[in-house]
């Protein structure tokens, strides 16, 4: 294939627009990955409506991408052509500023955002840098993979960095895009996994994700809830 499809966003405040043009060619240490499935992300609106430092037009924008790597740049080692490979927030650091050299590679003067400094996965193809790349096992479909790269990354991080441990009490609030998933992490990671929501329509999935309780926010208060189930 010598052409793709893409959904660019042409100027600041500017509408969706579907566009046509040559597949990109991977450059060294980069990879070009087939994409299978991009989550939508409400962070994608900074670049919609212009709201972020930095940004050029046009951009594609997009970073939960999960696909197929299809093509390899030169310097490319540790990387191959099929294998299935994901790209979230992350989209690249230089690993040579101070903050690269203490490992906060997130804090890289240098520091690229998928689909915001460079184009993401909301097109048929994506250029993406090797130390931006995560393996996608095969237990995980592409829509279920691609989400996990932003929504799922925030949630884990957040519960991993609590200071909770496992048979301790966490509540998640919300049951929604960030909330569905963070219901789970935290019954895998050992937590008395409180879900807080608003109406009863929620109860239901988030037990069945993990929740012991469900607090509906609603017609209770899920603070003095919590107080007496000792958190």
């Amino acid at each position: 294939m010598t052409s793709m499809t893409s959904v660019q966003i042409t100027s600041p405040g500017g509408p969706f627009k579907l566009v046509h043009g040559p597949v990109p060619e991977p450059k060294p240490n980069t990879v070009r990955i087939k994409v299978q499935a991009c989550g939508v992300c409400h962070s994608d609106m900074f670049v919609k409506e212009g709201h972020w430092p930095g940004l050029h037009y046009p951009r594609v924008t997009g970073h939960e991408v999960a696909g197929v790597i299809d093509a390899v740049g030169t310097g490319v080692v540790a990387w191959e052509k099929g294998q299935r490979v994901g790209v979230g927030w992350h989209g690249g650091h230089c690993g040579h500023c101070a903050p690269c050299h203490r490992g906060v590679f997130f804090g890289c003067q240098k520091f690229l955002v998928t689909g915001f400094h460079e184009d993401g996965g909301y097109a048929e193809y994506l250029i993406a840098r090797t130390e931006a790349l995560a393996a996608i096992p095969d237990v995980l479909t592409p829509t279920e993979a691609a989400p996990i790269l932003c929504a799922g990354i925030t949630t884990f991080n957040s519960l991993r960095h609590s200071g909770a441990k496992a048979g301790d009490l966490v509540a998640v609030q919300g049951v929604g895009g960030l909330g569905h998933l963070g219901v789970q992490f935290a019954n895998k990671m050992g937590f008395h996994t409180v879900a807080i929501g608003r109406g009863q329509d929620k109860a239901t999935l988030a037990l069945k994700l993990g929740a012991e309780r469900y607090l509906d926010a609603e017609t209770t208060d899920p603070a003095k809830e919590l107080a007496s189930l000792g958190g």
